[in-house]
């Protein structure tokens, strides 16, 4: 049979232990400090011989089931206490353009008053636990559907402690400023805040980026780059952009997305790090010396505090090196554009409409223009003349036409001899090559009128028998009138 001491010393089970884990802890704390006492008292009497070895076996046990107990209920605090916190979270962006994430977390875990009351912090076995220390912690970040967005997918830290913080470092696979940052911890524990990104002012820079940044552009054109400035700098909020190393032959300004009228200068405020922008150009009509055709032509858009201007003004016009550029320690973009042409036929025919009777050739004269940027080359002309008309076209192929060219074309169309009076239409058409290209003119349609022939003896027959019968009723007339 169990003793009465021993049913003293064993702790009562209380289903509410797990609810309120605190008090839980105080009921094993005190069923541990008396299965000790009662077990250093039966080893005293064990070693004088006054009990038998099953009762200090008893005492033993017990002993071992209180400090199990104890340890658990210990164990269900820490966890319930442990807590992971986010000090940081920082977005930066590296030498290769990346953007990239350094995320602190701290443990700040801590006992309440009561709990440091009930364990001695100092206590062996509760040290042995490591109460000041968090193991296994996963790190992740998502976007707003859950997505993963960093590169690796999870860290893990083997142990985060008390008093000592720890950074991760990930590379950002979708550029956001704001991201949740996935922790899980301890036995399972888990927290899924949403974070607004500081941005690394050390860099003390505006990053520019834009996802067009080379562009094939026909001459005579426009063209719009669209620039993303972010700011990471604790240092200045106004910016100056400037575009350096374009042609001067190109004409360029600056516009706000979704704003209208022209910028310079751009103003960041504490609540608005990113601003979208237009960087708008137009090309001549012409190649130039400066923007030669299919040629790649590089060029920097640069965010310059305006506390800078004064050293890079004198030289805005200066062809800049990207090592030059690098020096100013300023955020720049660099741009490409690539100049085409393509020619642009177009016929001029100052008549289209022509009367003719039924003998010789009807002739029509138009001029040839290629009021394109690139030369035009095999302009050829097909007509779709009525039947049994003949057609000729004098120059029937022009093999090229530069830009701003024209050339004068004569058309003969000749109609069969039995034609009838009537309308007849001819239908060009005008086909070329740019740079390999097809390029089409307007269809023109050239209308020719047949007359009927006239009849000069049929006519003087006609003008005869008039003239004799007008004579007839006169003499007639003047012979009754006698009468």
């Amino acid at each position: 049979m169990i003793s009465e001491s021993a049913l003293a010393q064993s702790p009562f089970p209380n289903a509410r232990d797990d609810s309120y884990p605190l008090l839980g802890l105080k009921r094993a704390k005190s069923s541990y400090d008396r299965a000790q006492s009662e077990l250093s008292r039966k080893e005293e009497l064990y070693k004088k011989k006054l009990i038998s070895p099953e009762e200090y076996e008893t005492a033993v046990n017990s002993f071992e089931d209180a400090e199990v107990n104890y340890q658990q209920s210990l164990l269900v605090l820490l966890f319930e206490q442990q807590f992971v916190s986010i000090k940081r979270a920082v977005k930066s962006q590296d030498e290769n353009s990346k953007k990239r994430i350094r995320v602190t977390l701290e443990n700040t875990s801590s006992a309440n008053a009561e709990f440091a009351q009930i364990v001695n912090m100092e206590d062996e076995l509760f040290r042995s636990l490591q109460p000041d220390v968090i193991h296994n912690i996963y790190v992740s970040l998502s976007n707003d559907d859950g997505a993963i967005i960093s590169s690796p997918y999870e860290i893990k830290l083997e142990e985060l402690r008390s008093g000592a913080p720890e950074t991760v470092e990930f590379e950002m696979l979708q550029d956001l400023d704001e991201v949740t940052v996935n922790i899980i911890y301890g036995n399972g524990s888990s927290r899924n805040p949403k974070v607004f990104l500081e941005k690394d002012a050390s860099a003390n820079r505006v990053l520019i980026q834009s996802e067009r940044f080379s562009q094939e552009i026909e001459l005579g054109n426009n063209a719009t780059f669209g620039l993303g400035l972010e700011l990471f700098s604790g240092l200045n909020d106004t910016y100056k952009l400037e575009v350096l190393n374009l042609p001067s032959s190109v004409t360029r300004y600056f516009s706000e997305q979704g704003a209208s009228g022209r910028i310079s200068q751009i103003k960041f405020t504490e609540s608005k790090n990113n601003i979208s922008a237009n960087l708008d150009i137009a090309l001549p009509d012409r190649p130039t010396d400066d923007v030669p055709m299919d040629e790649p032509i590089s060029f920097y858009v640069v965010a310059l505090p305006v506390n800078q201007l004064a050293e890079v003004n004198p030289r805005l016009n200066e062809n800049w090196t990207e090592a030059e550029i690098e020096a100013l320690n300023a955020g720049y973009v660099r741009l490409e554009m690539i100049p085409r042409g393509v020619g642009r036929l177009v016929i001029k025919a100052p008549q289209l409409y022509n009367e003719a009777d039924s003998e010789g050739a009807v002739e029509f004269t138009f001029r040839v223009v290629n009021e394109g940027s690139r030369r035009l080359d095999n302009i050829e002309f097909e007509l779709d003349a009525p039947f049994e008309w003949e057609k000729r076209i004098e120059p029937a192929i022009i093999s090229e036409l530069d830009i701003r060219e024209e050339q004068t074309v004569r058309l003969f169309l000749t109609p069969p001899a039995d034609v009838s009076v009537g309308r007849y239409e001819t239908r060009m058409r005008s086909t070329s090559l740019s740079d390999s290209q097809p390029v089409n003119a307007e269809d023109k349609t050239f209308t020719v009128q047949i007359a009927a022939q006239a009849n000069v003896l049929g006519t003087t027959l006609i003008l005869f028998l008039i003239i004799g019968l007008v004579g007839g009723l006169v003499f007639f007339g003047i012979k009754l009138s006698r009468k």
